[in-house]
């Protein structure tokens, strides 16, 4: 499957002060980046973020507050239509016809981008064998597991041959098994054809197969790196200590110098050495200390140590506004 290439030999994302503002709320706030060709970039934040309206600029469905973005040499508020001809997108809201089979699916998403009959079903069959489909073609996609759809999208994002693919939570949902059943398959579908990939994510798993990671939070990048890359930011190893006295054993630590984080009855706090660092700890501290644990830094300390807390899936997702917008765009641009 050839890909359509940029229109020029600049990076296939460039963004610079970026935002967007929905009344009082500001959801992007002036960010910067850019995503260099065939790279897995990825956008990792809480629900609210900000991850979601970036996406709906970026792919024309929104129009920025202020700054500028060019997408496969497009720029998204002069150039829309040439942006729209070069990327795909695979939203979090399932979109796909369970009446009907795969095959049908991407024959009606053909005919929606205008694609030559005679050169439908190469494409179709190319875009399912490149998302290990190609066996279930003929099967309703009622039938389909959770993880069979979400790589069915993802063959209909990629069947006009996009420049860049946009992917919107693309495992939101699924079990750890499927999620990491689709991002082999992404990382595959990056490796044969050149895309470049631009997905969101609030799974810290997931976000381990990016290239490059944007660590946004209340709409602006706040560390941008490779996935260790970012972990070195945190430092040696992680001890998780769980005391009867927690805010005692908190106190004890900052005698030491050491910054400690507490929930609960368990303490977190960022060593050199982890296996040095317990026993001195169990034989200075003068209160009980149930258990202890070291291991390497995560992308979720990473998180915690750049805004104070961890990303959880219950936070309100002020996204539903952006998403919402990008959903009837869909349809009014279907409609015509």
């Amino acid at each position: 499957m050839t890909r359509l290439m940029s229109t020029d030999a600049g990076p296939a994302i460039a963004v610079e002060n970026l935002a967007r503002r929905f009344g009082d709320l500001v959801a992007v706030d002036h960010v910067s980046f850019s995503v260099a060709r065939g790279e897995v970039f990825g956008f990792l934040g809480p629900n609210g973020a900000g991850k979601t309206t970036t996406i709906a600029m970026l792919t024309t469905l929104l129009r920025p507050t202020e700054g500028s973005a060019r997408v496969a040499g497009h720029d998204v508020e002069r150039a829309a239509a040439g942006v729209r001809r070069a990327i795909g997108i695979v939203f979090q809201e399932p979109s796909l016809d369970e009446r009907l089979t795969a095959r049908e699916n991407l024959e009606f998403h053909a005919v929606l981008y205008g694609m030559p009959r005679a050169e439908r079903p190469a494409r179709i069959t190319e875009a399912l064998r490149l998302v290990d489909l190609e066996e279930r073609a003929g099967s309703l996609v009622e039938q389909y597991s959770g993880g069979m759809r979400r790589r069915l999208e993802i063959a209909r994002g990629l069947l006009h041959v996009p420049a860049v693919l946009f992917l919107d939570e693309p495992t939101l949902g699924l079990d750890p098994q499927s999620r990491r059943a689709v991002w082999e398959h992404i990382r595959t579908l990056r490796d044969q054809t050149g895309v470049t990939i631009f997905m969101t994510t609030h799974y810290m798993e997931e976000a381990e197969f990016c290239d490059r990671i944007a660590v946004i939070d209340h709409g602006r990048i706040v560390a941008l790196d490779t996935p260790e890359g970012l972990k070195d930011m945190v430092g040696g190893d992680v001890v998780v200590v769980t005391a009867p006295d927690a805010p005692a054993l908190v106190d004890h630590l900052a005698g030491q110098s050491l910054d400690a984080t507490r929930r609960d009855s368990e303490v977190r706090v960022e060593v050199d050495d982890g296996a040095r660092f317990i026993p001195r700890l169990i034989r200075g501290f003068p209160g009980e200390i149930d258990g202890a644990s070291v291991r390497r830094p995560t992308l979720d300390d990473v998180f915690l140590k750049l805004t104070g807390r961890t990303i959880r899936e219950s936070e309100l997702d002020a996204g539903d506004v952006a998403r919402g917008r990008m959903r009837r765009a869909m349809e009014s641009r279907r409609r015509r």
